[in-house]
């Protein structure tokens, strides 16, 4: 048995390999000692392998997916070795020969489809990292629902692409430059393009890509390097995959990882749902339109007539209360058919699965037919309805041949429907005749033997049985009694009879052919679904889409949210905008939030927000950018009025953390963010940027915002809120002529600071700090001679000029202004460097080498 174990252990060596035994999956070695330390069961031991005991500890099969949960949440990979033949199989092959196993499934973050180990409301993408011809692109798949999207990105576009879609598992060749992004390395022949272009042939079953779209060989490879990745966990079972989606990294606003981050898009500080911008916008009843709306504020549209079409939905739920409140209730109570028909496809189904997929293609039936009646419908809706319908001849069957309430698993039978098949009716009469022939046995043989406590059961091992107390056992411990001994234990005895044997075999053979019988069914009406499996899909899509649209139609109602007018030019005008996350936590408290108007044009496209800390500035920064992510994603935003051109990139440098495992400063952080900004940005973009060069020195801090606000303005040219405590910087208004001031507004009142949160046009008429250090508890002491330090600076500041001293010399861009860069002679400074006497021979040698190279480069 080790012999067989260890042999299976070398083929999974990165997984744990969960070894079937009987009713239990059993653990050696390392990996017993791993599992029991993450599921925290016992560890113990069996036998001996090289001298010593083997670690090992054990899982029951009926409860294998609690502890697959936990132990794929912790980051590990689990093999599944399974018996691959019987008992009766093994001993026909001669001997005591041990029950074949094999490994039948690998199960990984990303290749889930168990309702159980799901997240109902989030999608679960494996993908992988293709490059060739020069070329990047990532292919990624749902396997819980088929999805299968392949887009083309630039290099240094990788990450945010990873970012958008949350990734469970990204898988790269072993020799790929963005291993380090990837959770598991493949051989690279799994990565070829011309492979990954023939499996893509052989498993949608055509001779030419070409009705699925234009494939770069970056595309093939990624895709073929998945497809592969897939195939290898699945032990050549390929998991459902409907037919690849070319995306286009143009079709959606660019987000990069940091931006993503710090606006919490779709996951808050520490990685949860809450407190995130989809937190505060989900309005969905199903978990496929949660999955759509996730996908949809990550990936916001580029395409106006796109956006258009999702918002014109999202107004006519708006506008009728009642009809979307009945539609709402409707889709509240269908199942997810996208995930029932994953499982299917993979093999994983059961029962339950064919009911949800009945029972959600008939409600969808009857919900295409009520919107049929609306008039005039949205051009989105026209496309959408006649997906919901078209499975009547399936669902008709499903009606016909499964119970009310199918099982979730078959092993039981009792799925099929009475009346669907004939044959099984009568198998499972003949076993209802067996059983009351069973009652009537028990019946007579009370009688038989005046033992009143005497019982017909049934277990696994014995079957039928006679069982009777133990101090009434003599009776049918006699020879002539008719009664054969098979077990006695304490308390009970249990014996056989001739009668009885032949009354259960009747009934379990009824019963196995009664079993097989819908095993058979069960197969077939599977593969009758999944005949459809395109088209059920298709309906899986369309009321995902009718949920979103409803909720974010039930949200934008709820909140008193404005639809969004996309314009063709780069402005953004915003009246009475909140961000949605925050004003919902200042709800809750009691308070209200404070809306601010916001106006970027060709001739204000920048602007400049002083103001004290905890004044509202970084709140009111996020809240602009989170509204151009809303409205280009088809929502309506929070504020009153709202009109925008569309945002090609989206950059936020808000806030910043030290990045220790990569040898990053927070100031480090920040400067690398706000170079991609100054990299990146084109006039459509919109920015927004944070006390940009806080984290050093104060001067070199100063000159850093100085020179980002001129770049921003002079060569980016994008739309942007700029917010800063370096007051200095309000002179350039004087220099930029699409730069305005604004401020947060504060007041102190008897002593107090009180914060009004409200944006005024203007620079602040001073800083708060101390001010809000005392709001925010520090000693009285510390307060005063900070007061007092303050006073000494200022007047020193007053001498001087201040920080600011000497900047109206500046030329008006950098971009006019002659750079002086100090003529050095490199041959003449390493010369003075050297320190001759403290060098050895060898030293001095090398030195000579290094001069002479440099003497050469100087007359080059």
């Amino acid at each position: 048995m080790m012999a067989q174990y260890l042999g299976l252990k070398a083929e999974a060596d990165d997984c744990l390999l969960f070894y079937r035994m009987g009713d239990f999956f059993e653990l050696f070695f390392d990996d017993a000692r791993t599992a029991a330390a993450v599921l925290d069961i016992a560890l113990t031991a069996r036998g001996e392998h090289d001298g010593k005991p083997i670690p090992m500890c054990g899982v029951p099969v009926h409860a294998a997916t609690a502890y697959l949960q936990r132990l794929i949440k912790a980051g590990h990979r689990v093999a599944i070795a399974e018996q691959v033949e019987s008992p009766a199989e093994a001993k026909a092959r001669g001997g005591k020969t041990l029950v074949a196993r094999a490994i039948v499934r690998v199960v990984t973050a990303g290749t889930l489809t168990e309702e159980a180990l799901l997240d109902s409301r989030s999608d679960n993408w494996c993908c992988a990292i293709g490059e060739a011809a020069g070329g990047v692109a990532i292919a990624a798949a749902d396997v819980s629902t088929g999805r299968f999207e392949i887009v083309e990105v630039a290099a240094d576009a990788v990450g945010a692409e990873l970012a958008r879609l949350g990734a469970a598992e990204v898988v790269a060749a072993e020799t790929s430059a963005f291993a380090e992004a990837a959770t598991t390395l493949r051989p690279r022949g799994d990565f070829d393009s011309n492979a990954g272009e023939a499996r893509l042939k052989r498993i949608y079953g055509v001779a030419t890509l070409d009705g699925f779209g234009q494939f770069g060989r970056a595309g093939l490879a990624a895709a073929g390097g998945l497809v592969a990745y897939l195939e290898h966990n699945a032990k050549g079972s390929l998991p459902f995959l409907r037919p690849p989606r070319i995306a286009r990294a143009a079709e959606a606003m660019a987000i990069d990882a940091a931006t993503r981050e710090s606006l919490e898009l779709t996951c808050a500080a520490g990685g949860v749902r809450k407190g995130s911008l989809l937190n505060a916008v989900d309005r969905t009843v199903t978990g496929a339109g949660a999955r759509l709306l996730a996908a949809d504020l990550g990936a916001p549209l580029m395409e106006r007539a796109r956006v258009d079409a999702r918002l014109d939905l999202v107004r006519l739920f708006h506008d009728d209360q009642a009809a979307r409140e009945r539609l709402r209730g409707t889709l509240r109570a269908l199942p997810d058919i996208g995930r029932a028909l994953g499982r299917l496809a993979a093999g994983r189904g059961g029962p339950r699965d064919l009911g949800q997929l009945r029972d959600g293609l008939d409600g969808a039936w009857h919900l295409g037919e009520r919107l049929d009646g609306i008039a005039d419908p949205p051009v989105l809706l026209a496309d959408l309805a006649p997906r919901l319908r078209g499975h009547g001849a399936l669902i008709d069957l499903l009606k016909r041949a499964l119970v009310p309430s199918p099982p979730i698993e078959a092993s039981d039978g009792g799925y099929i429907a009475a009346g669907y098949d004939a044959a099984l009716d009568d198998l499972r009469d003949a076993g209802a005749g067996g059983r009351r022939a069973i009652a009537a046995l028990e019946a007579e043989f009370r009688t038989q033997t005046g033992i009143a406590a005497l019982k017909i059961r049934h277990n696994g091992v014995l079957g039928y049985h006679v069982e009777v107390p133990a101090k009434s056992a003599d009776v049918l411990m006699a020879a002539d009694s008719g009664f054969t001994h098979r077990q006695t234990l304490a308390g009970v005895v249990r014996f056989n009879t001739p009668a009885l044997h032949e009354v259960a075999a009747r009934v379990s053979q009824s019963g196995a052919h009664a079993l097989a019988a819908e095993a058979a069914h069960l197969e077939e009406l599977t593969a009758t679904a999944l005949a459809d499996r395109e088209a059920i899909a298709a309906t899986a899509d369309a009321l995902a889409r009718i949920d979103v649209a409803a909720g974010l139609a039930e949200r934008a109602a709820e909140g008193n949210w404005a639809r969004p007018a996309l314009v063709d030019h780069a402005c953004f005008e915003i009246e009475g905008g909140r961000h949605p996350v925050v004003e919902a936590a200042v709800a809750k408290s009691g308070d209200r939030f404070v809306a601010n108007d916001c106006n970027l044009s060709e001739s204000s496209r920048l602007w400049l927000v002083t103001g004290p800390n905890m004044g509202g500035k970084s709140t009111f920064l996020r809240q602009n950018a989170l509204i151009a992510v809303l409205a280009q994603a088809g929502s309506y935003v929070p504020a009153s009025k709202a009109t925008l051109g569309l945002v090609d990139r989206l950059f936020s440098r808000v806030g910043a953390s030290d990045n220790l495992a990569r040898g990053r400063s927070t100031f480090m952080v920040e400067m690398v963010e706000t170079a991609a900004i100054l990299a990146q940005a084109t006039p459509r973009s919109f920015v927004i940027l944070d006390e940009v060069g806080r984290g050093t020195s104060t001067y070199d801090g100063l000159a850093i915002a100085w020179a980002v606000v001129e770049a921003i303005h002079e060569d980016n040219r994008c739309r942007c809120l700029f917010a800063t405590h370096y007051h200095e910087l309000t002179r350039l208004a004087e220099r930029c002529d699409a730069l305005s001031l604004h401020h947060v507004r504060a007041r102190e009142w008897k002593g107090e600071l009180v914060l009004l949160h409200e944006l005024a046009d203007g620079p602040a008429d001073r800083s708060y700090g101390l001010a809000v250090a005392r709001l925010a508890g520090m000693p009285p002491a510390t307060v005063a001679r900070a007061k007092s330090v303050l006073a000494k600076l200022e007047a020193g500041r007053a001498k001087t000029g201040g920080l600011a001293a000497g900047l109206d010399d500046l030329p008006l861009f950098a971009a006019a202004a002659q750079v002086d860069v100090e003529v050095r002679d490199a041959l003449r400074d390493d010369l003075a460097a050297l320190d001759v006497d403290a060098m050895s021979p060898r030293e001095a040698m090398d030195a000579l080498y290094r001069l002479k190279g440099l003497a050469g480069e100087t007359s080059a």
